[in-house]
């Protein structure tokens, strides 16, 4: 028995064998159990060491070869792909209470797979075809076969699809540096691919258009999914590069470089967020400030930021999961997603409502939420980097702060006469109501999350050390 059959190869047969059932609790049901087995068993089960279990001892090995190309699970690994795994569990186990089961279930679990593919796949490069597979699938994921694309979804497949050429051009030259290094003019070519393509992917300022138009065409919560794991996974993909090239990850233009873009994506995510009038527009926003704060994670030295990257990924999956999940719910009971028509809401979902307050409020850093610890300890480290760049860094904060408060305020202004009437069902109740604790727990309690991160730096060679 090998790690890549447990955890690639069977989440894809799983997940075909998932496609034809369309009961929304069976699916729901199945997928969530299916993907958190796998993140315990990833969390707990030791690769490449023999273990007990029950009269026999049984090793899993790290490596399967595939048609000339090996995939790779280091023992390191195991703790990412509890998170990855874990964090699907919690969209798979809230789709019923969204109504997309019976897309997000099969198709969802088709892209996680590929997506921990593009992590252990060797030689490196074959990521970006693994990613853009991934990309592929999230076609079906959007939009319904009976119906035409809508403009978000036909520009979030050119711009996710652009980025592979350029990734793996940037990847035939890199190659060349490491033969030459002294060769300044293809270093510079090469670097500039690599930054194209990951601009791409990460929707860097301006190929971000494509995510609030998504937010108003596509179901919130499939809309949030993608939001999660695409820019997860790229960027553990991007700290791979900067891993294996020492060159790249020497360069003293890099952290620079690194930490302009972020900053960027933190400060217009935050300030447009603040002046949007659309529930999903914020969120779409607040998702690009979300992936800045990952970005500006990876400019500090290795040694800090890599851990405050990784105790970024649990805030950004379970606050993106609450959000949309009650964006949906608010989506159901209100014509559009615009401030005139949900004002007031408050008084008949307030599970939602709040759900959407607290997971806009994690976001902004807000004390005592899943989102403030990370923040504090990137706000600490940057500090001592540039005063100038933590002040900009507390400028986006503020715009996201600010989007929080106005959303706050607009859900809860109804008219006087206006009478409590809850219309959210027992099950979106409940899956809300547990989101929002664990927003507060993971806000309280970061030593928990801690445990399962602590090993994760090790991933990585060099950025690691």
């Amino acid at each position: 028995m090998n790690a890549p059959t447990i955890w690639i190869i069977a989440p894809v047969l799983i997940a075909i064998l998932l496609l034809p059932i369309r009961n929304q609790r069976a699916l729901s049901i199945i997928g969530g159990l299916v993907t958190i087995l796998l993140a315990i068993a990833a969390q707990f089960i030791p690769i490449e060491e023999a273990f007990r279990f029950g009269e026999f001892f049984v090793k899993i090995d790290s490596s399967l070869a595939v048609l000339g190309r090996i995939l790779e699970i280091k023992p390191a690994e195991g703790s990412l792909l509890a998170i990855i795994y874990g964090a699907t569990a919690l969209w798979f186990f809230g789709a019923e209470a969204s109504k997309t089961a019976t897309r997000i279930v099969p198709y969802g679990l088709l892209i996680t797979a590929f997506l921990v593919a593009s992590i252990a796949v060797e030689p490196f490069l074959f990521a970006a075809l693994f990613i853009e597979l991934a990309v592929l699938f999230s076609v079906p994921l959007l939009t319904r076969i009976d119906q035409p694309p809508g403009r978000g979804i036909v520009r979030f497949l050119i711009y996710q699809t652009l980025a592979m050429p350029f990734i793996l051009f940037s990847g035939w030259l890199l190659a060349g540096v490491e033969a030459s290094p002294g060769d300044i003019a293809l270093a510079a070519q090469s670097a500039s691919m690599l930054g194209l393509g990951f601009a791409f992917l990460l929707a860097v300022f301006p190929f971000y258009n494509w995510i609030p138009m998504l937010m108003e065409e596509a179901p919130p919560f499939i809309v949030g999914f993608l939001l999660w794991i695409l820019p997860t996974i790229t960027i553990v993909f991007g700290a791979g590069f900067l891993d294996r090239y020492s060159w790249l990850r020497s360069s003293p233009q890099l952290a620079t470089t690194l930490q302009y873009v972020g900053l960027l994506m933190i400060v217009t995510g935050g300030l447009w967020a603040a002046s949007q009038r659309h529930l999903g527009r914020i969120m779409a926003y607040s998702s690009i400030a979300e992936t800045g704060f990952s970005i500006l994670a990876l400019s500090l030295d290795p040694r800090l930021g890599i851990p405050i990257l990784f105790l970024l990924l649990p805030a950004r999956a379970l606050g993106l999961a609450v959000w949309s999940l009650s964006l949906t719910v608010i989506k159901d009971h209100s014509e559009t997603l615009r401030f005139g028509a949900v004002r007031g809401l408050l008084r008949s979902v307030p599970f939602a409502s709040a759900g959407l307050v607290l997971a806009a409020l994690s976001t902004s850093a807000f004390p005592l939420l899943a989102g403030f610890p990370a923040r504090l300890a990137l706000w600490e480290n940057l500090s001592r980097v540039s005063l100038g760049a933590a002040l900009w860094l507390g400028i986006g904060i503020i715009g996201l702060l600010t989007s929080s408060f106005r959303t706050m305020a607009v859900l809860s202004m109804a008219e006087e006469y206006t009478s409590w009437e809850l219309r959210e069902d027992w099950l979106q109740g409940i899956m809300l109501g547990l989101g929002m604790i664990g927003l507060f727990v993971l806000g309280l309690f970061p030593q928990f999350v801690q445990y399962f991160l602590s090993d994760l730096p090790a991933m990585f060679e060099h950025l690691g050390r």
